[in-house]
């Protein structure tokens, strides 16, 4: 993309802060983020942004949502990318407000490779994850010395799920965690199944961490599907499938064993 230019010469950039807002809570933000969003000329934030967060940001600061739910973009990523390196060229500073992380499952690796490629000075504000968040939230330990020593974070949703090869991320003395994978449930489970991990294997879905309205439920991987079904499950949330589950305060959703009787046959 060509500099801007004035009748002086080349307009001078303003910067863009990828920050992460955290799960939800605004007390789980940095202080480097709420002082970012003090100081901003501009927020460009996500739809999931807990409205809690968004308050923090002065009246006076514009603001635009670029919100993304599952299957509809208000903005497709490449047009978020072009807005702000036109505002940045514009010689504000911005604040890209993300939910979670930047760089866990947030596009913040495309959107600052962008930035880079334009000549728009980028920094990195981190935040704590949904898988971090949910966990806390869930008393759930990723890892732990008795039951595992390894933690694995992937993405779930339905496109490419079936290309994608799990196989040795979940089972015994692993944790995986799955982001995006409700409205996938079930065919996660069957994944799994497929790949050797056991239809017992314990498995927790965390809805909401950090928000007033968090829930978190657990049963075994073969009633997963049956579980975000039965429960009414929705996005945000997160799965969790390992040993470590049996640790949390995650309230017990077991089903009748008809269905997992059969696959545990």
């Amino acid at each position: 993309m060509e500099k801007p230019t004035t009748a002086t010469g080349p307009r001078a950039a303003g910067k863009v802060l990828l920050v992460g807002a955290g799960p939800g809570d605004p007390d789980l933000m940095t202080v480097r983020a709420v002082n970012a969003l003090a100081t901003a000329d501009l927020v460009v934030h996500d739809g999931l942004v807990d409205p809690r967060i968004l308050a923090l940001i002065p009246a006076e600061t514009p603001r635009i949502s670029v919100a993304k739910q599952r299957s509809r973009h208000t903005v497709p990523q490449p047009g978020i990318n072009a807005l702000l390196v036109e505002k940045a060229w514009e010689g504000l500073t911005i604040v890209r407000l993300k939910g979670g992380d930047p760089f866990i499952f947030g596009r913040g690796g495309e959107e600052a490779e962008a930035l880079r490629k334009a000549g728009v000075d980028v920094s990195i504000v981190p935040g704590i994850s949904a898988a971090l968040g949910a966990a806390a939230d869930a008393v759930l330990p990723l890892t732990h010395r008795d039951a595992s020593s390894a933690v694995t974070f992937v993405a779930g949703q339905c496109k490419g799920l079936t290309d994608q090869d799990w196989s040795g991320l979940a089972g015994t003395g692993r944790t995986l965690v799955i982001y995006m994978g409700v409205a996938t449930a079930t065919d996660i489970a069957d994944k799994l199944i497929a790949d050797g991990v056991s239809p017992a294997m314990p498995v927790a879905v965390i809805e909401r961490a950090s928000r007033p309205d968090m829930r978190a439920i657990r049963s075994l991987l073969a009633d997963l599907g049956d579980m975000v079904e039965r429960e009414g499950v929705e996005s945000p949330a997160i799965i969790v499938v390992g040993e470590v589950v049996d640790r949390s305060n995650a309230e017990d959703k077991l089903i009748a064993f008809a269905k997992s009787a059969e696959k545990l046959a």
